[in-house]
């Protein structure tokens, strides 16, 4: 292999391991729910979910789950509607 490649792959092991350097602007998801599949997505400053309960409440347990999975990575806007404990 060589050395600059190595140097990559050490250099991406690094940033691995520290998360905040990461932002996400946009997620797309195929999330396997209880009781159905949903295709969930965040962009633009946006989430959407394909279940029923979202298009009432603009969130779901969905997307909550995936603003908790991704907290560290997302902009503070995309975590506006999770509910603080």
């Amino acid at each position: 292999m060589r050395s600059s490649l190595i140097g990559k792959i050490d250099k991406a092991r690094r940033y691995a391991k520290e998360p905040g350097r990461v932002t996400l602007r946009g997620i797309t998801a195929d999330f396997h729910g209880e009781n159905a599949d949903h295709y969930v997505s965040y962009g633009e400053g946006k989430w959407n979910c394909t279940c029923d309960f979202f298009g009432q409440w603009q969130t779901c347990s969905h997307v909550m789950a995936l603003q908790e999975m991704f907290r560290s990575e997302l902009p503070p806007e995309a975590l506006e509607s999770f509910p603080e404990e």
